[in-house]
C-alpha cells in the first residue's frame, strides 16, 4: 500500500490553509463593527450578528460531520465557500447596515458556509498525517487566524477598502474571494487509501506521548455518554468563549481604555486596530500551529491545562493592560496565541480520547462547545460594554477559563 502512487500529502496543507484564510472572515468581523455603530447599531447589535455566526458555524458544523463520509470532503468543501461567498455578496447587495439583513445573511448563512467547510481540512489532514496530529491540526486550521488579519487589514490600512468604496462593497468583494479560495483548496480535500500509512509511522510511540490515545474508535452516541465529553466540552466553551468575547472587544475596550489614558481618538483607533489586526490575528495563527507541535511532544492533555491557565491569568489582567500600548499588544499576543490554541489541541484530544477514524464526525459535537461560548462569551461583552464596565466581562471570563483548567485535569482514558 506504500509503494502505490498516491497524493502528495503536502498539498493537503495548502488546500487547508487555503479553505481556512476565508473561513476566517468570521473573525474580522470587529472592523466592521465602528462602522455600523456610526450607522446607528449599538455595540450590543454588532455582538448578536458576531455570536449567531459563531452558533451557526457549530450547529451546521455537527450536520457537516455527519455528511462528511457519504458526500465527500471535497464536496462538502465547496457547498461551503459556496454558501459562504453568498452570504456576504447578498448582504453587500441588500445595503450592508440593516441589521436584519446581516443577522439573517452573515450570521446564519455565513456561518452554515463555515461550519460546512470547517470539518473538512481537519479530517483529511488527520488521515493523511496520522504521525503528527497535533501539528497538521494547527497547521489546517491557522489559516482561520491568519485570516483575520488579512481581511481586516484589507478593509482597512492595507486596502482601505471602507474607506474608498463602503462597507456594502467590500462585503461583495469579500464575497467573491471567500468563494474561489474554497473552492480551489477543495481540490485536494481527499481520504487517503484505505490502510495507508505514513512510512515510518509507529502507533505505539504516539500512544506514549498521549496515554489517553485509545485503540478503539468510539461513535458519536457512544462518545456522548462518556464523562470525558463533557470535560472536554466544558473546557472548550469557557476557553472559547473568552477568546471570542475577546475578539469582539478588541477595538472598542482598547480605545476607549487608551483615549481614557489621554491619547487621541485617532491614534486611540489606529493603536486598537494594530492590537486585533496584527498582534491578535498573528499570535491566533501561531498558537495553532505551536500548540499543535507543543502537544505532540508533550500531549495533549498537558497542553491544555498549560494554555487554559495561562489564558485565563492574562484575560483578567487585560483590564490593567488594555490603556497603555505596549501592554495592550503583549495582552493581545497572549490571549490571541492561547485562543489559537484551542483549535489544534481540542480536534486532537478528541481524536486521541474518542478514536482518530471518527474524529470527523465526533469533533463537531466537541466544537459545538465554541458555539455556545460564542453565545455567551460575546454577549457579555456587549452588554458589560454598553453598561460602560468591560473589565467585569474581562474578570468573568478569566475566571471561568481557569475553571476549565481544573476540569481537563479530570480527564483519562475511557474505557470501551
Amino acid at each position: 500500500m506504500n509503494n502505490q502512487k498516491i497524493m502528495n500529502r503536502g498539498f493537503v496543507i495548502l488546500g487547508a490553509i487555503l479553505i481556512q484564510l476565508a473561513l476566517g472572515a468570521i473573525y474580522a468581523w470587529s472592523v466592521f463593527t465602528p462602522p455600523l455603530k456610526a450607522a446607528g447599531w449599538s455595540s450590543e447589535n454588532t455582538q448578536w450578528v458576531f455570536s449567531l455566526g459563531l452558533a451557526s458555524f457549530a450547529i451546521f458544523m455537527v450536520f457537516a460531520g455527519k455528511k462528511l463520509t457519504t458526500w465527500g470532503p471535497r464536496t462538502l468543501s465547496w457547498l461551503g465557500g459556496i454558501i459562504l461567498g453568498l452570504g456576504y455578496l447578498l448582504a453587500g447587495i441588500l445595503g450592508g447596515t440593516n441589521f436584519t439583513a446581516l443577522l439573517i445573511l452573515i450570521g446564519i448563512v455565513g456561518g452554515m458556509g463555515i461550519g460546512f467547510a470547517y470539518v473538512v481540512p481537519i479530517a483529511v489532514g488527520m488521515r493523511w498525517f496520522p504521525d503528527k496530529k497535533g501539528m497538521i491540526t494547527g497547521l489546517a486550521v491557522a489559516g482561520f487566524g491568519f485570516g483575520a488579519m488579512l481581511w481586516v487589514k484589507l478593509a482597512g490600512s492595507w486596502g482601505n477598502l471602507l474607506e474608498n468604496l463602503g462597507l456594502s462593497t467590500t462585503f461583495i468583494i469579500y464575497g467573491v474571494a471567500f468563494a474561489i479560495m474554497v473552492m480551489i483548496g477543495g481540490c485536494w480535500m481527499k481520504f487517503p487509501p484505505a490502510g495507508w500509512k505514513p512510512e515510518g509511522f509507529d502507533a505505539q510511540q504516539a500512544e506514549q506521548k498521549n496515554p489517553a490515545t485509545v485503540t478503539k474508535n468510539f461513535s458519536s452516541s457512544e462518545m456522548l455518554k462518556k464523562a470525558q465529553f463533557y470535560l472536554i466540552f466544558l473546557t472548550f466553551v469557557f476557553s472559547a468563549g473568552a477568546g471570542l468575547m475577546s475578539i469582539g472587544l478588541m477595538k472598542l475596550y482598547p480605545m476607549q481604555a487608551l483615549m481614557e489614558s489621554g491619547i487621541s481618538e485617532t491614534a486611540a483607533s489606529a493603536i486598537a486596530g494594530t492590537a486585533m489586526a496584527v498582534f491578535f490575528a498573528l499570535a491566533n495563527g501561531l498558537g495553532r500551529i505551536l500548540w499543535g507541535i507543543i502537544s505532540d511532544k508533550i500531549g495533549r492533555k498537558l497542553s491544555i491545562i498549560l494554555m487554559t491557565g495561562i489564558q485565563g491569568v492574562t484575560v483578567i489582567l487585560f483590564t490593567f493592560m488594555a490603556g497603555n500600548e505596549i501592554l495592550l499588544y503583549l495582552g493581545a499576543t497572549l490571549i490571541g496565541f492561547n485562543f489559537g490554541g484551542n483549535f489544534a489541541l481540542f480536534p486532537t484530544i478528541t481524536a486521541d480520547t474518542f478514536g482518530a477514524k471518527n474524529v470527523g464526525q465526533n469533533y463537531p459535537f466537541v466544537f459545538l462547545a465554541y458555539g455556545v461560548g460564542g453565545i455567551f462569551g460575546p454577549i457579555l461583552g456587549g452588554k458589560m460594554g454598553d453598561l460602560n464596565n468591560f473589565a467585569l466581562a474581562f474578570t468573568i471570563s478569566g475566571i471561568a477559563v481557569l475553571i476549565g483548567t481544573l476540569l481537563i485535569i479530570f480527564i483519562k482514558k475511557p474505557k470501551n
